[in-house]
């Protein structure tokens, strides 16, 4: 017996949509000069995206699975770089991104932000086919001054946080994982008791890639605590937005009495770092834990407040 046939599609519908977009294709390849392969009635892709594709639909899938914070950001990054030009990326030119780095006013770390993102959807822009060259990659940020060192609390300053809210269970306990997991504290105000298991917490950090990072039998027993005989697997640990968060260390801090540092919950994360390599964790440990894409960007913390100097070996 003969396989029966497809069903012949709806005149008016999906044959003369589908020649319209080959067709659309096939002129905007034509026009850029690109080759492709017809198989049939398509066409096989000689890029990654359309010929025919628009700046806007470009930053679309450049931005595409990242997070809402950082869709924000660059996104209003490239918008104040085509508001300078006027132009499309297409007809953008080395001199304009020059232009545009001089033009830039702020703090240092500001204006390498919006470099590194304009330098990012080029890059992009780049390997999609979009264009023909990399100009951003001639692009370089402003020299950064190291201040990782000023954000580092001893030892005695985090036991004094925590002594400090003693009486509020749900701050003691926010400022325990905070260090003792290493957590950002966007992932902190995201993390659901499902994934908290037996000591172990599932983090979901900076573009979606989650780790497991193993908590202390205090800390674990602490968040426990908060549990209540209502609570279920997607209710969140923290239930508040990281600004509340943000807002629970500073009064920790205050009440505790230390005024000579701004200290927000990153420093906490800082802290673990530092204080977990002098105490003999190996690099590779913490950076897993702390979930930094390269080792080197750990080792920073080797170096921010070295236990050891040359100077040590001088006479005076």
């Amino acid at each position: 017996m003969l396989p029966e046939a497809p069903p012949e599609p709806h005149p008016g519908t999906a044959e003369p949509a589908r020649s319209a977009l080959v067709a659309r294709a096939a002129g905007a390849e034509e026009e850029a000069g690109i080759v492709s392969v017809a198989t049939g009635d398509w066409t096989i892709a000689a890029t990654p995206i359309p010929p025919d594709t628009t700046d806007a639909e470009l930053v679309a899938l450049w931005l595409h699975g990242k997070s809402p914070h950082t869709i924000r950001a660059y996104s209003d990054d490239v918008a104040a770089f085509r508001r300078f030009t006027g132009k499309p990326l297409r007809a953008t030119y080395l001199s304009d991104l020059q232009r545009y780095a001089d033009s830039l006013v702020g703090a240092p770390a500001t204006r390498g932000r919006r470099l590194k993102a304009l330098k990012s959807l080029l890059s992009f822009a780049t390997r999609m086919g979009y264009l023909p060259f990399n100009a951003g990659a001639a692009i370089h940020g402003p020299a950064l001054e190291q201040k990782l060192a000023e954000r580092i609390l001893s030892e005695r300053q985090v036991f004094a946080l925590l002594e400090a809210v003693e009486d509020r269970p749900r701050d003691h306990a926010l400022i325990r994982l905070l260090y003792n997991g290493g957590l950002r504290v966007s992932e902190l105000v995201t993390l659901r008791w499902r994934n908290l298991v037996e000591g172990v917490a599932s983090v979901t950090g900076k573009g979606g890639k989650t780790r497991v990072v193993r908590l202390s039998r205090g800390t674990w027993a602490e968040l426990q605590a908060l549990r209540t005989d209502e609570t279920i697997g997607e209710d969140f640990v923290f239930p508040m937005s990281a600004v509340n968060a943000w807002k629970r260390v500073k009064r920790a801090a205050r009440l505790a009495g230390i005024s000579e540092l701004p200290i927000s919950p990153h420093f906490l994360r800082h802290s673990h770092g530092t204080h977990a390599l002098r105490r003999g964790a190996d690099l590779a440990t913490v950076r897993d834990t702390l979930g930094h894409a390269s080792i080197a960007t750990t080792s920073r913390y080797l170096h921010a407040r070295p236990e050891k100097s040359s100077g040590d070996y001088l006479a005076l």
